[in-house]
Formats: structure tokens, C-alpha cells, sequence
């Protein structure tokens, strides 16, 4: 396991092969951050499905109001939590291969709770959505989570599942 520089601002997601370490960007969208912290230590983010994976593209998750394993999983992806919405942090730092940003509607002041995992570079979303962070750990486990179908990538059947996500402070 590599050395985790800044535990205050470090997520770990387990999944069925293993474990995603994300280094969160404080510095760069502080109350994304601290929304992501905030629903970790609440356990919001605890068996939420990714509902939305793209091959070539992102796997999408955190659906905190829909998205939970074990119930009826159809809205995944419309919902966020119980908190207000967030107003962008947009950055000059580009969405490459395992970087972090925030799911949104529309509207650029509509992050909530959903957040997406990049596959490879998709630099057409810099300056249109705030990076939250990187994976700094456990690409090949993010690399190994189902697909979905579709232009949307909706994810049938049995969509894989955080099943527990943790602040390493």
C-alpha cells in the first residue's frame, strides 16, 4: 500500500476486488471536499451502486437517495442527500485517467452527492464540472467494475456496490 500523504483527505472505497484509494483536493473545491467527507463519515456512501459506467469513459456513483444495493435501484442517478446543492468549483485541472469530478444536472451550481471516476481522458469536460480528487491507489479495481448498456451506460442487473467508503483520519 503506497503512503497515504494526507489522511484528512483521503477516501478509501471497497468494492467485490478490492480497494479504491482517492486523494481529495481540498485545496482545489473545498466544499465539494467537504461534502464527500461529511456523507463518508455519515456512511450516506455505504452500498450505493455505480449505476452509471461507460466503457472508455467514467463509472458514476453516489446516489445517496436512490442508489442504495438491496432496493429498488430505477432512479439511480436522479437523487442526491438530504443536503443543498453545491456551488461549482470549477479548475484548470484536466480530467484524465482516475481523476474524480462531481455528477450535475444542467445546471453548474447542482453537485450534490454523485461523482464519477474517470477511465481515460475526457478533456471536454474540463471547466464544465469541479475535480474533486484523484485515485491514488486501485485503478485496476476501478478498471474491473461492470458496465452498463447503452449511450448511457446504465448498469442491469447487479451493478457493483461501495460497499464501504471511509476517511482514512
Amino acid at each position: 500500500m503506497a503512503e497515504i500523504k494526507d489522511p484528512e483527505n483521503t477516501v478509501i472505497i471497497e468494492l467485490k476486488d478490492g480497494p479504491v484509494t482517492i486523494e481529495l483536493l481540498s485545496d482545489v473545491a473545498p466544499g465539494h471536499c467537504d461534502r464527500m467527507k461529511e456523507l463518508v463519515r455519515e456512511g450516506a456512501y455505504d452500498g450505493v451502486v455505480f449505476h452509471r459506467v461507460i466503457e472508455g469513459f467514467m463509472a458514476q456513483t453516489g446516489d445517496v437517495e436512490h442508489g442504495k444495493a438491496g432496493g429498488n435501484t430505477a432512479r439511480a442517478g436522479t437523487g442526491g442527500s438530504d443536503k443543498p446543492n453545491l456551488k461549482a468549483e470549477f479548475s484548470d485541472i484536466a480530467f484524465d485517467r482516475g481523476v474524480v469530478g462531481m455528477a450535475r444536472s444542467q445546471d453548474p451550481d447542482s453537485a450534490n452527492s454523485q461523482f464519477f471516476i474517470m477511465f481515460q481522458e475526457g478533456h471536454f469536460l474540463n471547466g464544465q464540472y469541479t475535480v474533486v480528487g484523484r485515485v491514488t491507489e486501485g485503478m485496476d479495481v476501478v478498471d474491473a467494475i461492470k458496465r452498463g448498456e447503452g449511450r448511457n451506460g446504465s448498469v442491469v442487473g447487479q451493478p457493483d456496490v461501495m460497499t464501504s467508503v471511509t476517511v482514512t483520519d
